[in-house]
């Protein structure tokens, strides 16, 4: 069965920045490109500016190479990705999406669509003028830090395990007031609670699993998977072999399904995606390497799921989520 598919989370801009030559048609160099995103039945695929370190100390040029690169290079592509913006191009994906699971061969045709998120706000270099623009050039979700500490809050990996700066609690008002939408991905412990407390909107982890299942320091514990669920967040799986199994020896894709069930038990069944982080790897979870793995993927999860949730997972759970948080379209 065929269903289409919603991605919170690859790092194909990073690659194409450093590369000029890389086409995203079909480039054997990305794990993501348009064709994948087409035998995958990708619908929407979240495209996330990540400021690589080799490129030295993070400046907003950065970020704006990577929102040229999506226009320029993504975007234009053969019939193109459509750039969803709005909370109306949501709605409209979840309409065709839901018309393409009644009538299964429409999925193939279903032109894909991208979204423009920041990894990190390293590169607005404290200046809250500079997330202003970037979300008036598009971008609609902000992952507030890598691993390591910024200007706004401390990252999971930072040793000082400390929570957000002054100059960050500024940030989370001008994102609730304008309607950019907030990741913790990464984030500090401290920082997701004092987040959660601040924030007047609901916030998403893009691509993280479940840390009692796998005990990175990167996954989610289970008092914030309730956290999330309590108000109506969205959590990413993600299928990053090292955040999904511990040990020597291969990942498959049957080691997601723990996390997956660890959770539904938590009560975030219905708050479920996936955001996969390819293009961000090195290593791949055997047989689910690019977009076009997707429908076997999904096959394995229908063998042991109700329809009804898998299609949450794949796709309605984050559509339903966009279509009521991204901001309106200006009249």
């Amino acid at each position: 069965m065929t269903i289409p598919v919603v991605d919170y989370h690859c790092d194909v801009l990073s690659k194409m920045v450093k590369d000029k030559s890389i086409s995203f048609a079909d480039d054997p160099m990305l794990d993501v490109t348009y064709k994948r995103l087409q035998e995958g039945g990708v619908a929407l695929q979240t495209f996330a500016i990540f400021l690589s370190e080799e490129r030295g100390i993070p400046r907003f040029e950065h970020i704006l190479d990577q929102i040229d690169v999506f226009t320029s290079r993504v975007v234009p592509v053969q019939e193109g990705v459509r750039w969803m913006k709005w909370r109306e191009d949501a709605a409209s994906l979840e309409h065709a999406v839901k018309a393409a699971e009644q009538h299964p061969p429409q999925s193939h045709a279903l032109q894909p669509w991208g979204l423009l998120s920041v990894e990190g706000v390293d590169g607005f270099e404290g200046n809250l003028f500079y997330v202003k623009v970037c979300y008036d050039l598009g971008v609609r979700f902000l992952g507030i830090t890598w691993n390591h500490a910024n200007w706004a809050a401390d990252g999971v990996m930072e040793k000082r395990k400390g929570g957000f700066t002054e100059k960050g609690k500024q940030l989370i008002e001008l994102c609730n007031e304008t309607g950019l939408l907030l990741d913790v991905s990464h984030l500090s412990e401290a920082g997701f609670w004092e987040l959660a407390e601040r924030s007047k909107r609901p916030f998403i982890a893009s691509h993280s699993n479940a840390k009692m299942v796998c005990p990175h320091p990167r996954n989610l514990n289970d008092e914030q998977i309730r956290a999330i669920a309590a108000m109506d967040g969205r959590i990413g799986i993600t299928f990053v072999p090292y955040f999904v199994k511990e040990g020597p020896g291969p990942v498959v894709p049957a080691d997601v399904l723990p996390h997956i069930e660890r959770m539904c038990e938590q009560g975030a069944g219905n708050m479920l995606m996936f955001g996969s982080d390819f293009d961000g790897i090195e290593t791949w979870i055997q047989d689910l390497e690019h977009p076009g793995r997707y429908p076997a993927f999904i096959d394995l999860l229908l063998a042991r799921y109700p329809e009804d949730l898998v299609k949450g997972w794949m796709s309605g759970n984050a559509l339903s989520f966009l279509s009521r948080h991204l901001p309106a379209k200006p009249v």
